[in-house]
């Protein structure tokens, strides 16, 4: 059976966590975190731990496999009977998979926008948590051929997986200038995104953009003083957003968890920034990524989850001590009804 945690009590474990700043505690939380640090170091790995309140003999999905932390923790709490579905379309991802010898895993190498397509392929109609993170892995981040980064040159590329057929090459040479304006606004909120969008045209009618580092040209002339580096992120992530349509995932995803999981089963999602929070917040509060509530004459909102704690966790003093990417990490908790 599921621990039936209230929302007080894990309030008390993640204070309780946040607490623990002894040598000894800090030392075993150092060595986890090197054991993955050369692909990515998992956020709120305890407090998601905390949150699927993990049965043992269970059946569980990672829908974001990345460096494999949360999946090694979720093995951790399985017993030989639990069984982990694991999704990642990222090849580099795969390769981390293939270091963990469980028969409990399976890695499924597609976009978690199929994920009950996939569990259905694989006999699993109904699971009993998921997990979903929603961040760029620190590798990806840092991998100058992947074209995520900001600091190193690399191809214009920017995709998730490779199968995906269009990439951040095609978006900025390809697009209108109405089209990019509309991209940076939006997913970027970057200001001066009319004058960028006419700023790309401009020059690739010199020369077509192959390298983030003459795409940097550009933006280097634009950029706000001494808010360069902050200017770079919101624009890779606008153009990131745009070639891998991650927030149509996100919702695509969300619209088929009420149907996978089980009554009483726990979802666990973690976003970096609003894009990514606004369509989860909403859809734990009322049913659907918009926000719109579904009432019946009597007032009563119809929805299929119901939140697990009123405010969305965030990383704790220790953690934001050893791991500097988890200061913008919401985790958001919620249960089938």
């Amino acid at each position: 059976m599921h621990r039936k945690d209230t929302q007080s009590n894990l309030s008390q474990k993640i204070r309780r966590r946040s607490k623990k700043l002894v040598l000894g505690r800090a030392i075993i939380c150092n060595f986890e975190s090197m054991s993955e640090s050369t692909y990515h170091t998992s956020v709120l790995l305890h407090e998601c731990m905390d949150g699927l309140a993990i049965d043992p003999s269970g059946v569980y999905v990672d829908v974001t496999f990345g460096g494999g932390g949360h999946s090694k923790e979720i093995l951790k709490h399985l017993g030989p009977e639990g069984r982990l579905f694991a999704f990642d379309q990222d090849p580099d991802a795969w390769k981390e998979a293939e270091k963990i010898e469980d028969e409990r895993l399976t890695l499924i190498t597609a976009n978690f926008r199929y994920l009950e397509k996939y569990l259905r392929l694989h006999g699993i109609k109904q699971v009993d948590g998921i997990l979903a993170d929603f961040g760029v892995s620190s590798y990806q981040l840092d991998a100058a051929s992947r074209g995520f980064s900001t600091r190193f040159d690399g191809p214009l590329d920017m995709r998730m997986g490779p199968s995906a057929a269009l990439d951040a090459k095609e978006v900025l040479n390809s697009y209108s200038a109405e089209a990019l304006q509309k991209i940076f606004g939006m997913y970027g909120e970057v200001k001066n995104a009319r004058t960028l969008s006419l700023a790309i045209v401009q020059a690739r009618t010199k020369k077509a953009l192959e390298t983030t580092s003459e795409f940097k040209e550009i933006l280097f002339k634009l950029a706000p003083r001494s808010r360069e580096f902050k200017y770079f992120a919101q624009v890779f992530q606008a153009i990131r957003i745009e070639v891998n349509q991650e927030i149509a995932v996100i919702e695509e995803f969300l619209e088929q968890v009420p149907k996978v999981l089980k009554t009483n089963g726990r979802l666990c999602v973690i976003s970096f920034h609003s894009l990514e929070d606004r369509p989860v917040k909403n859809f734990i509060r009322s049913g659907n990524c918009e926000g719109k509530e579904d009432k019946d004459m009597f007032g009563v909102v119809h929805k299929p989850m119901d939140a697990f704690t009123r405010k969305p966790i965030i990383a704790s003093e220790q953690e934001l001590t050893t791991n500097p990417r988890s200061r913008s990490a919401k985790l958001r908790i919620a249960i089938k009804k």
